[in-house]
């Protein structure tokens, strides 16, 4: 199996077109793979020529970016390796703030998440899904912070609303913010439905499109 590569959208980034999901890495949800297992997942997509790896900092309670971040590292990958992972949801009970969109739970989770990967940035760093609360110019204002600070190279959305993502581009557009790099969303045989918006939005806004 040999990969063929493209950028993602106009963010200058050359990704694999196949990216390795890595939600299955733990088995803390009762389900899902064990060290060994994911480790031979993984060797098996870098040595086909993979370099895009997708998680989240939910995933099996966080072991899924402690082990992609040691993989990574034991293999001397980072320069190589384009990783992108999210935040939204919340993984600590009894703290209102450690999940959603806004700046607070923001800044938090792309720290918790760079210990985790063991890195000092992030490629790509996406909101997980839209949480109907965070006004959309907060959200791109930290977001650009975080990429000015040197902690996240590019930025991108996944599962929100088409008109979020329209408002967000403007947003960015008209601040000088970090526009948004890509866009992670469901596409299937069956679910479709990101043909009649989602792409036209990406083709015009130069963002590519990451599909579960």
């Amino acid at each position: 199996m040999t990969m063929t590569y493209y950028t993602l959208g106009n963010s200058g980034l050359r990704v694999s077109r196949l990216a390795l999901g890595t939600m299955t890495f733990g088995t803390e949800w009762g389900w899902g793979a064990d060290r060994d297992t994911a480790r031979a997942m993984f060797d098996a997509y870098v040595e086909a020529g993979g370099n895009f790896f997708d998680t989240a900092d939910l995933y099996t309670s966080g072991t899924a970016e402690t082990w992609l971040g040691e993989f990574v590292a034991e293999r001397g990958l980072r320069d190589k390796a384009v990783i992108a992972t999210k935040f939204t949801f919340n993984a600590e009970p009894g703290n209102p703030n450690a999940g959603g969109n806004g700046r607070k739970n923001i800044m938090r989770a792309v720290d918790a998440s760079l210990k985790r990967l063991g890195t000092d940035y992030i490629d790509l760093y996406l909101l997980h899904v839209w949480d109907r609360i965070t006004p959309a110019e907060e959200v791109l204002r930290t977001l650009d912070d975080l990429v000015r600070a040197g902690k996240v190279r590019h930025i991108g959305l996944s599962d929100v609303p088409a008109w979020y993502a329209g408002r967000a581009q403007a947003i960015a557009e008209l601040r000088g913010y970090e526009p948004v790099s890509a866009l992670q969303l469901e596409y299937s045989l069956a679910e479709r439905a990101i043909e009649h918006e989602y792409a036209p939005f990406a083709t015009r806004h130069g963002a590519g499109i990451m599909v579960w």
